[in-house]
């Protein structure tokens, strides 16, 4: 009887062992104790609104950041929304569909897609001016509340008002130039119009509705004679930016832009923020997000630290715009 009990015994005891030693049936488990997270690799769906110098910088650095830290152990689905947003809608479904780790969503349009197709995937966006505004969010912490979380392009407004009083001191009336579909645009229009109301400057609005006005509502703030222009970032402004140019610059009207993009190719200056630097900080909160559990919706949104004057050099001189000192050249 011993005997008996001892080779049971043996045998309950290798395979224990033998348990122990053997990979868990969902590939999380391992002999060190670890959860097998580091196995992993994560699925990120790109959503980016349209193709431009802008947005394209902020999904380099978003992706650049989390292929330092993950290296091989992430994957990017990139799809371009070539401008539409109910193309947003249908490519963020798919990623719902995907069941993808998180979603990228680049400019307040593909945001907007993203919010609507999920409230359980994370979402971080990039390249939104207002939180609030394109998330209709009234009561604002600095924080969505939501599955969402990201980083913001907006640069102070009162100083870019700041900036248009000390490159056209003589001005009275500054045309702002934007999409009417761009519910961001809009909130930047309003408040650098309050902005340059305290400076003593008047405003005028004019909005196109696509590509296809562009031209005659630029033409119109020529046949108004408005002194200055103003684009604040706006994605359908910054793919016609040339277009803008070609009707501003023959009538020696100087543009002020609220980014580096839309200025290299139609203004004379901007106050500029990087836009790899904002797409890198939301692969960086990305990374906290899918890594470390950290819960989005109590995430701040973070704002572009470094903010610098540039200017456009020959631009500016054949308008016959003088650029003081402490700006830097686009380029």
């Amino acid at each position: 009887m011993k005997k008996f009990l001892s080779i049971l015994l043996s045998a309950s005891m290798l395979m224990s062992f033998a348990a122990c030693g053997a990979p868990a049936e969902d590939g999380k488990g391992s002999n060190d104790g670890s959860s097998g997270k580091e196995d992993k690799v994560y699925k990120i769906g790109i959503c980016q609104l349209v193709t431009h110098d802008a947005l394209d910088a902020a999904t380099k650095g978003f992706q650049d950041a989390l292929k330092e830290k993950l290296g091989d152990k992430v994957e990017f689905d990139v799809q371009n929304a070539s401008g539409e947003a109910t193309n947003c809608t249908t490519i963020t479904s798919k990623f719902v569909s995907d069941k993808v780790d998180l979603i990228m969503a680049n400019a307040t349009d593909a945001l907007a897609a993203a919010s609507q197709a999920t409230d359980k995937i994370p979402i971080v966006a990039t390249s939104i001016t207002d939180y609030a505004t394109a998330l209709d969010i009234k009561d604002w912490t600095g924080k969505t509340g939501y599955n969402i979380t990201g980083t913001a392009d907006l640069a102070p407004l009162a100083e870019q008002a700041a900036m248009i009083k000390e490159l056209v001191p003589n001005a009275k009336t500054v045309g702002v130039l934007y999409c009417s579909a761009e519910k961001n645009s809009k909130y930047q229009a309003d408040v650098i119009t309050d902005e340059l109301k305290n400076l003593g400057i008047e405003t005028k609005i004019y909005t196109f509705v696509d590509t296809n006005d562009v031209t005659p509502v630029t033409q119109q703030i020529v046949n108004d004679k408005c002194d200055a222009v103003f684009v604040p970032t706006d994605n359908t402004a910054a793919s016609n930016a040339e277009a803008i140019n070609n009707v501003l610059e023959p009538a020696k009207m100087p543009v002020i832009a609220g980014e580096a993009g839309i200025c290299s190719k139609c203004g004379i200056a901007t106050l500029s923020i990087s836009y790899y630097d904002i797409g890198y900080k939301a692969g960086e909160m990305a990374y906290e997000i899918l890594v470390n559990g950290k819960d989005p919706a109590e995430m701040d949104i973070e704002y572009a630290k470094d903010l610098t004057k540039q200017y456009v050099k020959e631009r500016a001189e054949a308008i016959g715009v003088a650029i003081p000192e402490g700006y830097e050249p686009i380029g």
